[in-house]
């Protein structure tokens, strides 16, 4: 069997009759027959390097090429970074403050209100309600604050705000505030078009003494699974992805795939998956760890396109790879996320989104179209209706074409 010939070989497009190893050839052209790669095999396929890894990612630009056109997606968002203040401490995180720092806060409902006007000026149709978690569990200042704006917790106060902005600003809110009950996701559910958790990785080791989670309860990975299993039972669009650079093996990103991979095959929910790579920062433990390379980023792009399919959306942040990102096109992804022209990137300031027209440039430069998205993916817009929040759904119809997209405004 032949690989169909691409017009345009962006990032050295290949032939798969060229000379590789026999056994990564093997399970490339089990994945072009549209066949489920073992996690074995998946082994193998992630320690791929120089012409391999070069025929891998052609296989994956293919498949999704063959599964979900040309039509690379984005969110148009406003970030909204609700606390700071969280009860994990990540050795690699900037965004949380301790209650004592000056830039400590908790947004009062003015000022979410603000960011949320300030997006919808610049045609936004996501708020990202993004903040740390369950503060109040571990400070009582955290409490008090909450207290005086008449709440009991982080998360009663997040539906709220959540509730305001859609009916102030029309915005549709997806929010991440991290592990949560079944009963706080039922809570948040209606007001929300999807939500959003992080599995970083499944590997426990990662919680042990020294590691990066070491100081993060609720990092521990069959919280963050059952979390994720929740909103699946709950019939929520769910977002999830890997962090990629933190001390994980290569079997440990696998697993952690199929681990994703297990719980969407039981429940539908997972619209994408989000390969991130880890950023150093200043003043943090892990300040001076390395971080991942784009062509190892590339790799678990590929991989994960081998290993899911077409059934769930591949991302990555492009602002994380300013000059580089382009090369995630030919590795398979199909979407760049969120993306704001209003508000900074509060978890990595340090990172500019691109602009879109630049996003739209690289893309195009790529032989792909750029789509604008609801923070709800076309495909659950259009064939999976009882995963529409009953109050948001006139809503969203309202805001997509009839593909599910962006609603254009002439």
């Amino acid at each position: 069997m032949a690989i169909p010939k691409q017009n345009t070989k962006p990032h050295g497009i290949v032939n798969l009759e060229d000379e590789i190893d026999s056994e990564i050839k093997e399970v490339l052209y089990k994945s072009l027959e549209g066949k489920e790669i073992t996690k074995e095999e998946a082994y193998d396929l992630i320690r791929c390097d120089g012409h391999d890894l070069q025929v891998l990612m052609s296989v994956a630009r293919i498949i999704r090429d063959n599964g979900k056109g040309k039509r690379i997606t984005y969110s148009r968002k406003v970030f909204i970074p609700l606390t700071n203040l969280c009860r994990n401490r990540c050795g690699y995180c900037k965004f949380r403050r301790e209650p004592t720092d000056p830039d400590a806060e908790i947004m009062n409902p003015s000022k979410v209100l603000s960011f949320a006007e300030a997006g919808k000026g610049f045609h936004c149709t996501e708020a990202l309600f993004t903040l740390g978690e369950k503060p109040e569990r571990r400070y009582p200042e955290a409490l008090r604050w909450l207290k005086r704006l008449g709440y009991k917790s982080m998360l009663e106060y997040l539906h709220d705000m959540c509730k305001m902005v859609i009916k102030k600003t029309g915005l549709l809110p997806h929010s991440n505030p991290g592990f949560m009950t079944k009963g706080e996701m039922v809570d948040l559910k209606d007001v929300n078009a999807s939500m959003g958790l992080m599995l970083e990785n499944v590997s426990d080791r990662l919680c042990g003494k020294g590691e990066p989670h070491e100081f993060s309860p609720s990092k521990r990975p069959d919280l963050r699974l059952a979390t994720i299993e929740n909103a699946g039972q709950l019939k929520i669009p769910f977002t999830t992805g890997l962090l990629i650079g933190i001390g994980e093996t290569l079997e440990e990103i696998v697993d952690s795939l199929y681990a994703i991979k297990k719980l969407n095959e039981r429940y539908g929910h997972i619209q994408e998956v989000i390969i991130q790579n880890f950023k150093a920062k200043p003043d943090t433990p892990m300040a001076s760890h390395p971080e991942p390379t784009v062509k190892e980023i590339s790799r678990v792009i590929s991989v994960s396109r081998l290993i899911f399919g077409n059934d769930v959306n591949i991302q990555v942040p492009p602002n994380l790879s300013p000059d580089e990102y382009g090369m995630y096109l030919s590795a398979g992804i199909n979407d760049w996320g969120g993306v704001s022209p209003v508000t900074k990137d509060f978890v990595n300031p340090e990172a500019p989104w691109p602009e879109i027209r630049a996003l739209k440039s690289v893309t195009e430069k790529g032989g792909l179209e750029l789509r604008a998205r609801l923070p709800i993916y076309p495909e659950f817009i259009l064939n999976k209706a009882d995963f529409l929040p009953k109050p948001l759904k006139s809503h969203i119809l309202s805001l997509a074409d009839h593909e599910g997209y962006v609603r254009e405004v002439s």
